[in-house]
């Protein structure tokens, strides 16, 4: 790993490095829970409540309230939409305008450890503050979300969506300065999915055969509440990343699903802070993928494993129609999360995956006016721990560099010298991946001269739709080509690992008119 040394590099206004290991705390860690101990398949997969508007304004709260997670566990608190964890799953139709009051009705304490040192979450700001922001939508900077755009318990704010883009899945979660990764980790999410007639004339599964697989890992105590791990150090609590031992899908630990032997479109989104889902059939059937996270793919791809960063969706149907009178777990590597009963009776099945879904045209390289070469960026202190994330070597609050002319078309290169893969989101806009390339770390490092060391790595079948994320992997310089379409005015681009983003793997870009 290519990290930097805190110690070597310029202050930038965040005041020096701090070495949390010589100054560490004995962290008060409960007893927690181990999941294998509960029995498995007990409890039905929970769905979300669906919202749809007849051209009226949607009003979603933002409020505590307590959720059973497993048969045999108490009440876990959470924060959520609509009074559920994940929120309401909002469907809306592709070019009409969709309204929605985000009301914040949350307790003004925070239960999750606040570290003061991040940027935007200092000891001045109000400890609860959200902003709702809808990842992958197309949208006026005033109701994307930005995370300065906070608002405090007792406020709301109305967002204004035209949805002039593409059938899609979407979702929407908090995104406040310094504390999003704590307050979707008490479980502020929940789907948007947007339709077309389209994708309505495919034929695909619908209705009861359509349903959200949302994913999350959390850590849970003895007594089922959620535990957010710290350094150890209290004056700087930030840990780089977070891992849970339970697997909530839906909100729930090990559901079931019944399903009849026949086809069935599933809508998974992966809402975790830091984790990478590696998902299979327990006995490697395989599945296809007809669409990723800006909609349908141009051909359905067949898959016998997904491989989901945090942020990312993929859209898979799954053939159950062999399997009659049989069960079968959904896992993640070799770990089950949930399982699939399939019913005995046979049915007759009406949908089809066909084998052209929708047009998808490659943006050519020479449509690009600009290149961007962005370095991916961790600094550790003097036991090699990470301690700062950064994109391009600047902070949230350094002027913006990256300045797009609305309309034009960019390549971003994105220069990972670290040792993790990082799922970089843009917001307002889509783009393609062109390819990922190894290089010589060392000579950019020295140089800031780029060396390739094998062949470029065409992108995945599953990945060669339109994206709003992608995976930067660690040795890699990863291509992404970007139309700047949509509005002018100031968005984010970040690392969708939570931990990483808040502390500061996230950069303003601000898209001006011509």
């Amino acid at each position: 790993m290519r990290a930097h040394d805190m110690h070597a590099m310029p202050k930038m206004g965040g005041g020096s490095a701090l070495c949390k290991h010589m100054v560490a705390d004995q962290p008060n860690v409960p007893r927690l829970l181990d999941p294998t101990q509960l029995k498995p398949f007990v409890d039905p997969l929970p769905l979300p409540p669906v919202l749809r508007t007849d051209g009226n304004i949607l009003h979603v709260d933002m409020r505590e309230t307590e959720q059973r997670l497993h048969r045999d566990l108490p009440l876990t608190r959470v924060w959520t939409y609509g009074g559920c964890m994940p929120g309401p799953t909002i469907e809306a139709e592709s070019g009409k305008e969709l309204r929605i009051n985000w009301r914040n009705a949350l307790p003004s304490k925070h239960f999750l450890p606040i570290d003061h040192r991040i940027h935007g979450a200092e000891k001045d700001k109000p400890e609860v503050r959200a902003v709702v922001h809808v990842h992958g939508a197309c949208v006026p900077t005033a109701s994307d979300g930005y995370p300065e755009d906070w608002y405090v318990p007792g406020q709301s704010r109305l967002h204004t969506y035209p949805n002039k883009q593409d059938a899609a899945g979407l979702w929407y979660h908090d995104h406040a300065m310094g504390i999003n990764r704590l307050n979707i980790y008490a479980g502020m999410f929940g789907s948007l999915i947007l339709r077309n007639e389209h994708e309505r004339s495919l034929g695909l599964p619908q209705g009861e055969q359509e349903i959200p697989l949302t994913l999350s890992d959390r850590l849970l105590t003895t007594d089922a509440q959620l535990y957010y791990p710290v350094s150890g150090n209290s004056e700087a609590p930030w840990v780089s990343e977070i891992f849970g031992n339970a697997m909530l899908v839906n909100g729930a630990l090990l559901p079931y699903l019944d399903v009849q032997p026949r086809r069935y479109r599933f809508r998974v989104l992966n809402a975790s802070n830091a984790r990478f889902f590696n998902l299979k059939l327990r006995d490697g059937r395989p599945f296809q993928q007809i669409g990723s996270d800006q909609g349908l793919l141009a051909a359905p791809a067949m898959l016998h494993s997904l491989f989901i960063s945090p942020g990312e969706r993929a859209d898979i149907v799954v053939d159950f129609s062999a399997w009659a009178g049989q069960q079968i777990e959904w896992i993640n590597d070799a770990l089950p999360i949930m399982q699939f009963r399939i019913g005995s009776t046979r049915v007759k099945d009406a949908s089809v995956v066909p084998p052209v879904l929708r047009d998808v045209p490659r943006m050519a390289e020479s449509a690009a006016t600009r290149q961007r070469m962005l370095t991916l960026d961790s600094y550790q202190d003097c036991v090699a721990e990470p301690m700062l994330m950064l994109l391009d070597g600047k902070r949230w609050h350094e002027p913006v560099t990256e300045k797009p002319v609305l309309g034009s078309t960019e390549i971003w290169n994105l220069i990972n010298l670290t040792d993790d893969s990082h799922p970089i989101h843009l917001h307002l806009v889509r783009f393609q991946i062109l390819d990922r390339r190894p290089f010589d770390q060392g000579m950019w490092t020295d140089s800031k001269t780029v060396r390739y060391t094998g062949p470029a790595q065409s992108p995945s079948a599953g990945e060669a739709g339109w994206k709003d994320v992608v995976q930067a992997w660690p040795g890699m310089i990863t291509r992404i080509i970007v139309r700047f379409d949509g509005y002018v005015g100031r968005y984010a681009w970040h690392c969708h690992l939570l931990e990483h983003e808040a502390n500061e793997m996230m950069r303003p870009f601000e898209v001006v008119s011509a």
